[in-house]
């Protein structure tokens, strides 16, 4: 039994504004689309409606230490110009005279005499479904992210709230729903996906991959996410089960790339991470038996690895001892894997696979890399110019420089010296504007 490949691919009958409202609801979200979820009456929801998002703020960090991910460069005394929601300047003190007396006026000044300045960081495999930890996130650094997927699409509805509230949510690049064998409720998430219910072995098929996908495109994701072996945060699941061959993912990767969208997938078998490779997925997510010859591999199609080390360390301290255990057991393989990737060249993300109710600082994940072996500079990237070219947002995040958003990360000490630093921001600024406690 399979989904009849002449349904045409989602709808009309449920609009875009309508799942919007619905994940608001979930994700404690309102105004998200213009009206607030669950409005009245139409005449309510136009009373409210703005035709555009608020500009970003107009801010001034005066002095402290810049440090240039990029380059490496770094600044004393620095000065960075934030206008609407963008960086104008920055730089030296002398570089940056007068775009800083082009603002002043109107700009807010916050001194960082003493502290580090660093753009804000990027978690590149986090999972968000409520305004509670995705407000943690930001407060702890992550400006933006790519969502590891939502049960309901509620990572739509907060990149929508990222854009209407600037400094509540990161900036978010939405991955909707998991294309996996066992959807459960999750199938609740869209109309679309009832006919998968008749499928005894679940989304296997060519039809209902591809089904999957197309209902998460028409829902307006970024990227998709999908699998290739169980779970290892489950103590009923093998982690190193396969559950898709190299056709089936390559049938879901083909899918995505129609749409325009890229692929990541939650591996840990040596085999199964190969195969996630050739069927040309963009990243290998968690990945602890990531073989060399894989390595190569990635190397040679520019596959990234975000290895969620900051996810094992948690699960080592799990109270479950078969969680415990094989957290112990992963991490210190997943790091040395981590270690050899990047002496190969394999590009690095950072990302905590943090969930709701336990948002991890995406330094943590920087910690435990550079903990790995990886030097401090390119731990660093790992969640600044690194984790921006994964996720579609090079031009825009990972820097501070002219024509790059106004997201920073100020630290109290030195982050080459200590990457430690990164967990505990003392301010954090989304497009602009300090993020509030």
């Amino acid at each position: 039994m399979c989904v009849d490949p002449n349904i045409p691919p989602p709808p009309s009958r449920v609009t875009r504004r309508g799942v919007l409202a619905g994940a608001a609801v979930l994700a404690g979200g309102a105004a998200l689309t213009g009206t607030a979820a669950g409005t009245a009456s139409a005449a309510d929801g136009a009373r409210t409606h703005q035709s555009r998002p608020p500009r970003g703020g107009t801010l001034i960090i005066d002095g402290g230490t810049l440090l240039d991910p990029l380059t490496g460069r770094v600044t004393e005394d620095a000065v960075v110009v934030i206008e609407d929601g963008s960086v104008r300047a920055a730089g030296t003190r002398k570089a940056t005279r007068n775009d800083v007396a082009a603002v002043r006026k109107v700009a807010r000044v916050i001194r960082a005499n003493g502290r580090w300045i660093l753009p804000g960081l990027i978690d590149a495999h986090i999972h968000l479904s409520n305004q509670t930890d995705a407000h943690r996130a930001i407060k702890l650094g992550a400006t933006s992210i790519r969502s590891g997927s939502t049960s309901f699409y509620q990572d739509i509805a907060l990149r929508e709230l990222a854009r209407w509230a600037p400094g509540r949510v990161p900036r978010i690049r939405a991955a909707g729903i998991f294309v996996t064998p066992k959807l459960g409720d999750t199938i609740l998430a869209d109309p679309d996906l009832a006919p998968l219910s008749r499928l005894k072995d679940g989304v296997r098929t060519a039809e209902a991959l591809r089904r999957v996908v197309e209902v998460n495109l028409s829902r307006g994701v970024d990227v998709i996410k999908t699998r290739v072996n169980e779970r290892a945060g489950s103590p009923t699941e093998d982690p190193l089960t396969q559950v898709y061959d190299r056709d089936q993912l390559a049938t879901t990767v083909a899918a995505a790339r129609k749409g325009g969208a890229t692929v990541l997938c939650h591996s840990y078998s040596e085999k199964g991470i190969h195969d996630a490779v050739m069927a040309g997925v963009s990243s290998i997510e968690h990945g602890v038996y990531l073989g060399e010859r894989t390595m190569r591999e990635m190397r040679r199609r520019g596959t990234y690895f975000t290895p969620t080390l900051a996810a094992m360390a948690s699960l080592a301290a799990d109270p479950d001892p078969i969680l415990a255990e094989r957290g112990r057991r992963f991490l210190p393989i997943a790091q040395r894997a981590a270690l050899r990737a990047h002496e190969l060249g394999v590009p690095i993300a950072s990302g905590t696979d943090s969930s709701t109710g336990a948002v991890d600082p995406i330094g943590r994940e920087v910690e435990l890399l550079r903990e790995a072996g990886l030097p401090a500079l390119d731990a660093i990237r790992t969640a600044t110019t690194g984790a921006a070219r994964l996720v579609g947002l090079s031009r825009s995040a990972g820097r501070l420089a002219r024509g790059f958003r106004g997201d920073a990360v100020l630290v109290d000490r030195d982050p080459l010296d200590d990457v430690a630093a990164l967990k505990n921001p003392s301010t954090v600024i989304s497009y602009g504007f300090p993020v509030d406690a």
